[in-house]
């Protein structure tokens, strides 16, 4: 059963075999959440929403026609739940959480190289979280999700062409935003 594709599991969601969705599950939680938690900066609201992302495609299901793609559909419908939540929360852009790409460093690290990546990321996700909602949506589906051009126009219902462009000006933005912040990063003494 793991051999069929995406869309051909949504069908037999959609035609009552529910049981088929604990597939598309497990093919799909990590980098969905991933694009949760990269939209919220927050875990515990990631996951709820990766579940209330499940509930809707359930609920939804009858609008899933196989024609696109079933990921296009799928990440629809996380940007509207992000969208909600965001409306309802009004969270602080601001608070992204950096620990979570601290974590990452490795333990053989030297301490002073470990301090220096620490400030690179947070420089980083400093000016990631200055973009506007937009351009870092388009950057964490391209770069983070590794949705192709094509796969995010149809979640975003724009041209190709625009995906490209959005593309183009986010990174700049945040080549830009990036270099201000490190250039007035604080120094640390030895």
């Amino acid at each position: 059963m793991n051999s069929l594709t995406d869309n051909a599991l949504m069908l037999k969601v959609r035609s009552g075999d529910l049981d088929k969705m604990a597939l598309l599950f497990q093919r799909h939680h990590r980098p969905l959440f991933g694009f949760l938690f990269h939209m919220t900066r927050h875990r515990e609201a990631s996951e709820d929403l990766l579940q209330n992302v499940f509930y809707r495609m359930l609920r939804s299901r009858h609008t899933f026609t196989g024609e696109g793609e079933f990921k296009t559909w799928m990440y629809s419908i996380a940007r509207n739940v992000v969208k909600d939540h965001m409306k309802k929360s009004r969270r602080d852009p601001d608070s992204y959480d950096a620990g979570e790409l601290a974590e990452r460093i490795s333990a053989s690290t030297r301490t002073d190289e470990m301090l220096e990546h620490r400030l690179e990321i947070k420089a980083l996700q400093r000016a990631l979280n200055t973009l506007s909602p937009e351009s870092r949506e388009v950057l964490i589906l391209s770069r983070f999700q590794d949705l192709r051009y094509e796969e995010i126009a149809g979640v975003l219902d724009i041209s190709v062409g625009a995906v490209k462009v959005r593309v183009h000006r986010a990174i700049n933005q945040l080549r830009e935003l990036y270099t201000e912040t490190e250039q007035n990063k604080p120094k640390h003494g030895r």
